[in-house]
């Protein structure tokens, strides 16, 4: 297990997330989504489906990479981050991009901080695997943090969000019915 001291205000540790860590990342995950929408599905069978997901990412071998802040040995916040593979290419340019997602502290920590420190450590495992940038969709609270630390808006990245609305565009069975 990898662990980082960062000198902040508090004494805040940042530690690589083990399997062991799933369910209470999951309840993390809960607090976190549930605060920005609707929910849909009940917290307990949320942070089952949850766990078990996280739990096999946090396996040795994945292409996903969690971290944990904590004060005075209690979890306060997480990071998760994806690397993810390019096709491979003749010319100098990384094959790697880094998606950073599910970036929460909670919120009697916040201002601390410690979000900073989470994303410092999620930028130089980045950068320690040579990919060619970050990305990831911040949420209106937390885009000044991206900004203070050198993210930009990305003018050049464009983006088709699906609809759940099945009216809405054409599904691959009904394009090769149309061959």
């Amino acid at each position: 297990m990898s662990i980082f001291l960062v000198a902040v205000m508090t004494s805040i540790q940042v530690r690589t997330a083990a399997e062991s860590d799933a369910a209470l990342l999951a309840k993390f995950r809960y607090e976190f989504r549930s605060s920005l929408d609707q929910v849909v599905e009940s917290k307990e069978q949320f942070v089952e489906r949850c766990t078990a997901w996280m739990r096999d990412r946090l396996r040795d071998g994945s292409s996903w990479k969690c971290w944990i802040a904590e004060h005075q040995e209690e979890p306060v916040g997480n990071a998760w981050a994806q690397l993810i593979e390019k096709i491979p290419n003749p010319v100098s340019e990384a094959e790697h991009y880094v998606y950073l997602t599910n970036f929460y502290v909670r919120e009697q920590y916040r201002g601390q901080s410690i979000g900073s420190a989470l994303l410092a450590v999620a930028l130089a495992w980045g950068r320690d695997r040579n990919a060619q940038a970050a990305i990831l969709w911040p949420t209106r609270r937390s885009r000044p943090l991206y900004l203070r630390q050198g993210f930009s808006d990305a003018h050049e990245m464009v983006h088709l969000a699906f609809n759940t609305d099945a009216r809405a565009g054409l599904r691959l069975g009904e394009i090769q019915r149309l061959d």
